[in-house]
């Protein structure tokens, strides 16, 4: 099987590098200098040219609050270019995993977890960009898996984890909001997840929405202090603040904790527990 990974520098597209790296399938590396996805012709020339079989999406435009200011840019690559690769695997009775997130349910005032059924609505750029991708996918029929997470982390790129860690060793004191409560996701994971599928021949009948997280439920407070704990910190004093003193853009989920069951089901894959996958990050960044 040939396998296109487009936006492999972010950190879920490093972490499936790794897990790959001794694949019996065939993968292709992509990012923007080597395959622009807003091209259509360019998008489907690769998958031609490479007898492209599955490609696993992890491109985005993920800048939360820039995105209220540059919806076009966002939409471009949330959707629009997910439409050119849900188009181009159509085209070829190919597959598509692609990513989504739990910005799509920003505005359900939720105190359970959110199952794939509940319906989307999303309360800024980025949650409606990347539901609009959602939609077009479904809207191309081609065979697809579209995988919801949250709160991705890793040790690449930026992300809160690696912020956290960089003020807990230079502020005596960080106030953290603890009324936006979810599930931290490890890229690890997530990305060996997906490579566990595709090596064991596990989607073909499944296709479908799926929600993926790590195990567990927190508020980002409660993760700052957890970051803190495991990585021997002890000189910030880490304070509980209400969401409103960091004055934003756009309206984040209060409560966004996505329900796992049918993935764990239908897939019988294990999901770590989100302060073991904690530790592995910070052991890899050497906490």
């Amino acid at each position: 099987m040939n396998i296109l990974v487009t936006g492999s520098n972010g950190q879920l597209g490093k972490h499936i590098q790794l897990c790959s790296a001794k694949s019996r399938h065939t993968y292709f590396y992509t990012d923007i200098d080597q395959l622009d996805i807003t091209n259509l012709s360019a998008v489907q020339l690769f998958i031609r040219n490479h007898n492209i079989d599955t490609v696993v999406n992890c491109a985005a435009y993920t800048n939360v609050d820039k995105a209220e200011s540059e919806e076009p840019a966002a939409d471009l690559l949330n959707h629009i270019a997910v439409r050119y690769l849900s188009e181009a695997m159509a085209a070829v009775n190919g597959l598509l995993i692609h990513f989504s997130t739990d910005y799509v349910f920003g505005g359900n005032k939720n105190n359970t977890p959110c199952t794939e059924n509940e319906p989307a609505n999303p309360t800024g750029a980025y949650g409606r960009t990347k539901l609009a991708g959602e939609q077009a996918i479904i809207k191309s029929k081609c065979r697809h898996l579209i995988i919801r997470t949250s709160w991705l982390y890793s040790e690449f790129g930026k992300n809160f984890c690696k912020t956290m860690l960089t003020l807990l060793n230079s502020k005596p004191t960080i106030n953290v909001v603890f009324d936006q409560v979810g599930t931290p996701t490890y890229a690890g994971d997530l990305a060996a997840a997906v490579y566990t599928l595709l090596e064991q021949d596990l989607i073909p009948g499944k296709e479908g929405l799926y929600h993926y997280s790590n195990e567990g439920v927190c508020s980002w407070f409660d993760f700052s202090k957890e970051i803190a704990r495991q990585s021997g910190i002890n000189s910030c004093d880490i304070k509980p603040c209400h969401s409103v003193e960091f004055p934003s853009p756009v309206s984040r989920p209060n409560y966004s904790v996505l329900d796992k069951t049918k993935f764990k089901n239908i897939f019988g894959i294990n999901i770590p527990y989100w302060t073991d996958s904690l530790a592995v990050c910070l052991s890899n960044l050497n906490y």
